[in-house]
């Protein structure tokens, strides 16, 4: 398993290293002073399984650092770790594993492993696409967005590349599962890459700004504000939403 800690305070690397090892004394946690450090070395493979990362760096933010990672390394699990709980929303939209407040224990990073566990146990869903002569195999949550295009749909995936199909978009569409809204009647959007919802435009991950169809807007901003709701829910401890660390998920 690969390891990585950012955090510009060598103590605090220090500190979670400690940590981890207390966790599991043969994983050894590579250690990165900035999150400009940590993305020269996200690209490469293998990829980072899970990155503990500080929020607040000197010139930096880690949720910004963090969306970069999720283009360079969808698979990465991360962590936020901070002194400060301002940020736990961004934390959910980015899908972080965990949020823990500083000083990390060893329960709070054995239940973010657990949690890490527990997404990779559960399938990913697949979805076939004929593009040209060749057959692509996609996983749903990797694509961003599909749109229409004349008689074909455009399928937009964070990676950045873009698939052409000629299939209705209501034929796609039902082989959907899970997060994925109709915005208007030309677009469909994975929400798990949304990362504000307007009343006549979303705005993606990417930047991309979709628009919302006007009489149906109260509808689909209700259906988003339920995905946020489940998601906030999902994240809760049974033990009445009350980490490990003593912070509310």
């Amino acid at each position: 398993m690969r390891i990585a800690v950012c955090d510009d305070d060598p103590k605090e690397q220090e500190q979670l290293c400690e940590v981890l090892r207390e966790w599991d004394p043969m994983q050894h946690a590579e250690k990165y002073p900035s999150g400009s450090s940590l993305l020269e070395e996200a690209s490469r493979v293998p990829h980072f399984d899970i990155v503990f990362l500080d929020i607040y760096m000197p010139g930096e933010s880690g949720i910004d650092i963090a969306r970069e990672l999720r283009e360079r390394s969808p698979e990465t699990g991360i962590a936020f770790v901070t002194t400060s709980k301002e940020h736990a929303v961004d934390a959910f939209s980015l899908h972080a594993l965990h949020y823990l407040v500083k000083p990390v224990t060893a329960e709070g990073a054995a239940e973010t492993f657990r949690r890490l566990a527990e997404i990779r146990s559960k399938e990913r869903k697949k979805i076939s696409l004929v593009v040209g002569p060749d057959r692509y195999t996609v996983f749903q949550d990797q694509i961003c967005f599909l749109e229409n295009d004349n008689h074909a749909v455009i399928i937009s995936l964070a990676d950045g590349r873009r698939l052409k199909v000629w299939v209705p978009l209501g034929e796609i569409e039902r082989k959907l599962e899970g997060n994925f809204l109709r915005i208007n009647r030309g677009i469909i959007v994975n929400m798990d890459y949304i990362v504000q919802m307007g009343t006549d435009t979303c705005i993606l991950r990417d930047g991309s700004r979709l628009p919302i169809t006007i009489r149906r807007s109260a509808a689909i901003r209700a259906a988003y504000d339920n995905y946020v709701f489940d998601l906030l829910s999902q994240r809760k401890d049974l033990n009445g939403g009350v980490n490990h660390d003593g912070f509310f998920m």
